[in-house]
């Protein structure tokens, strides 16, 4: 059992907390029962795995499963687990996982999708990619200026749809977008000075959604790029909502109208 906060491995794994780590070690966190247990389904492959003696008690089969994934495994004190984790009450297990080959590509042809610019709070990129996967979305597209696709927080978020909605991350989203227009894709961005509401536009074509940033929005580029500008109505002095509520009632409309098909 590992108990002492200076082991290498123990080290190697606490610094996986900063993107810089993430990035120069190829590896992420994944932190908890249901996120292990969502991976363990889909088969995703473990480089380490740490699980309390309580918790391998306590989950058997999922540790037999996890076991067989990984490329190390390693029990370790509760002292050990609580320092490796992110969050304040960490309820066992903790593994490494390499950020290369992890998650799928989007596939076209899209019949609904998303385009992210520069989102900084992983909250909100974790309830979108949750909310994606339960509206169908074939795919999103991140600036690569936005927070980590596998930012700690974003997991969290995600409820462990993560795994299941296919992510890229680019360096040239106006390139993404002109390829997908291209196609037959049609792309509506959210703008205040748009005269026709969110309900107005037919969902029922091929879609991608562009979304901006948290603060700034989307940026000109992007926007000029729009085959349809929509607003969402608000209340006499509310300026906006959060972008995660935005793409929320976006992606039930269109669902909403191809349902009723």
């Amino acid at each position: 059992m590992l108990t002492s906060l200076q082991n290498p491995l123990v080290k190697q794994m606490r610094k996986l907390r900063s993107r810089k780590e993430r990035h120069k070690q190829h590896l992420f966190l994944l932190e908890g029962t249901h996120l292990l247990e969502v991976a363990a389904q889909l088969g995703c492959p473990f480089t380490v795995l740490c699980g309390t003696p309580a918790w391998q008690q306590k989950h058997p089969q999922l540790w037999y499963r996890a076991q067989e994934l990984a490329a190390r495994t390693e029990i370790v004190s509760p002292e050990v687990l609580g320092a490796l984790a992110t969050t304040e009450h960490p309820d066992g297990v903790v593994a490494a996982v390499s950020r290369d080959g992890i998650g799928k590509m989007p596939q076209e042809p899209i019949a609904l999708g998303l385009v992210l610019e520069r989102l900084q709070d992983p909250g909100n990129l974790g309830t979108i990619v949750r909310t994606a996967a339960a509206t169908k979305v074939e795919g999103i597209w991140l600036s690569e200026d936005s927070v980590d696709l596998d930012n700690p927080k974003v997991l969290r978020a995600s409820a462990g749809e993560w795994f299941r909605v296919p992510t890229a991350v680019s360096s040239d989203l106006i390139e993404v977008i002109e390829h997908l227009r291209a196609t037959g894709v049609q792309t509506i961005a959210t703008l205040p000075q748009a005269t026709q509401t969110y309900w107005d536009v037919d969902w029922k074509k091929p879609t991608v959604v562009v979304l901006g940033n948290e603060g700034t929005g989307l940026s000109e580029d992007l926007a000029a790029l729009a085959d349809e500008r929509v607003r969402i109505p608000l209340n006499s002095g509310v300026e906006s909502l959060n972008v995660a509520i935005a793409a929320a009632l976006l992606l039930y409309e269109a669902q909403r109208q191809r349902l009723s098909v």
